[in-house]
């Protein structure tokens, strides 16, 4: 690749937080002018870790992070800052730019078009939905027009005409893009290469190609390296066995015994290190509370039409074993109402008494992030029982040396991962999931489809992944854009 189309290039690079365990160990690779490209790799393997060693807001331990000179940055973050929220739209995308700029109302309207979002400039951060902060995260970064621009999940929260006019605007976009994603079909649709962390080797490898294709090379390459071991494998149990037998012989046979060690010692020698799929957790099952009365009742809720609130008369009551699935586009009240039934906040929502509510909140905002992981999965037992959280946190990838670290410091997937490792602890009576696919790596997926599936008691599910949606059986529905 010749240098004048290199864009972004890191050599040799090694990084860590902690030096008994790399993140990076002598990573190479280079991305050329206008290349789309996704990283691709387990939760914690050091994605967003590559994000900032490109923004320069960590320093590699040795090697470099080179970017073509002049080459202008921005990165769509995961969650909207604190700092923000006390803001109006205008004043938020005023930061973006260093000099004032004349024409910034009619930037700010055709970043937002880009995300299928249109609002009043004048509307504070903080009263602004979760999915509706997405918007803005990916409008603030795609307002800058950077050479390369970084995307960390940004499909999360957004629905299915929002994913679809990103998706439009990616294909077209004429600049350098690299991506964080779990969403396979948004990731094939505009990519042409992916970079894959190894979090066995702490290397990186880069592949050219679609991602779904990518996905296949990866998995037939562990075929071959899995098959040619075996074949040396055996070759070398077969020698073994040989040299076994002629060692106790005199002459030749001692001899021929000398040359087989060293033709086991040449096998062992070609034998390749397989590339390690990522992991993925292990079946569970969310054990439900056992309630025989009415779990919730909902008669009255509050949602947004053209900016303004609008009450709603309903009737929804769930038991033991329903599900409810709410549908409706971003900013209509979707997060708003969950959040409400589950701390009953309105008048109109009912649950019944010393029901266990468990919740899964699309920013983890349910999370103290000052606690050590094993802290919040204690919190969830009426009795403390170490080993049980040991092994319940295991599952979920989540080792002893993890669950010691501060929830804060944790990956978006890990804290992730450690909500459902909650669930499964507290053994809820009612369940409420917003989002619940958001961060969670798609190996994981099916798994937890499956879990929810066979969840007892009652639920209550948010969500715009349609494949995720599909693999649940829903008997109650509520859409919100036509009630």
């Amino acid at each position: 690749m010749s240098q004048e189309k290199v864009i972004l290039r890191f050599d040799n690079l090694t990084f860590y937080y902690d030096e008994y365990k790399p993140i990076l160990t002598e990573v190479s690779f280079s991305l050329r002018r206008n290349s789309k490209v996704t990283i691709m790799g387990p939760n914690g393997a050091g994605k967003s870790t590559i994000f900032k060693l490109i923004t320069d807001e960590l320093k590699p331990v040795s090697g470099r992070a080179i970017v073509s000179e002049g080459a202008s940055i921005a990165i769509a973050k995961q969650v909207m800052e604190d700092q923000y929220k006390e803001m109006t739209i205008r004043e938020y995308f005023e930061t973006a730019f260093d000099k004032k700029k004349h024409n910034l109302d009619k930037l700010i309207t055709d970043a937002l078009d880009v995300v299928n979002y249109h609002i009043s400039l004048d509307k504070k951060i903080k009263d602004t939905s979760g999915g509706q902060q997405a918007r803005l995260l990916l409008s603030y970064a795609l307002i800058q027009q950077p050479d390369i621009l970084l995307l960390d999940e940004p499909t999360n929260n957004l629905d299915d005409d929002g994913i679809g006019h990103l998706t439009a605007f990616l294909i077209m976009y004429e600049k350098t893009v690299i991506v964080i994603s779990h969403d396979t079909y948004f990731l094939n649709s505009f990519t042409d290469g992916v970079l894959h962390l190894d979090a066995y080797t702490q290397k990186v490898n880069q592949y050219q190609g679609n991602y779904l294709d990518v996905l296949e090379d990866i998995n037939a390459q562990i075929e071959r390296e899995e098959r040619k071991n075996a074949q040396l494998k055996k070759n070398i149990q077969d020698r073994k066995d040989k040299i076994n037998f002629f060692s106790n012989k005199g002459g030749k046979m001692r001899k021929l015994a000398s040359k087989l060690r060293d033709e086991v010692a040449d096998d062992e020698e070609n034998m390749v290190e397989v590339m390690r799929e990522d992991q993925t957790i292990s079946t569970f099952t969310i054990p439900a509370q056992e309630y025989k009365d009415e779990i919730l009742s909902i008669h009255k809720i509050s949602i947004l039409k053209d900016h303004n609130v609008v009450e709603k008369e309903i009737d929804i009551r769930l038991r033991h074993g329903n599900r409810l699935f709410i549908k409706g586009p971003n900013g209509i009240g979707k997060s708003t109402l969950l959040r409400r039934i589950a701390e009953e906040q309105t008048e109109g929502i009912t649950i019944g008494e010393g029901v266990r509510v468990a919740y899964y909140k699309q920013d983890f905002s349910g999370l103290n992030f000052d606690q050590t992981a094993f802290k919040a999965l204690e919190s969830m037992m009426d009795v403390p029982d170490d080993e049980e959280i040991y092994k319940t946190a295991a599952r979920f990838l989540l080792n002893s040396k993890v669950l010691q670290n501060k929830v804060g410091s944790l990956s978006e997937g890990q804290k992730g991962l450690l909500v459902y490792a909650r669930f499964v602890l507290q053994e809820p009576g009612l369940l409420i999931l917003d989002e619940p696919t958001n961060h969670i790596n798609f190996r994981h997926l099916p798994i937890i489809a499956k879990a929810i599936n066979e969840y007892k008691g009652a639920m209550i599910l948010v969500s715009h992944a349609p494949e995720f949606v599909e693999e649940i059986k829903i008997d109650k529905k509520l859409d919100l854009g036509r009630i």
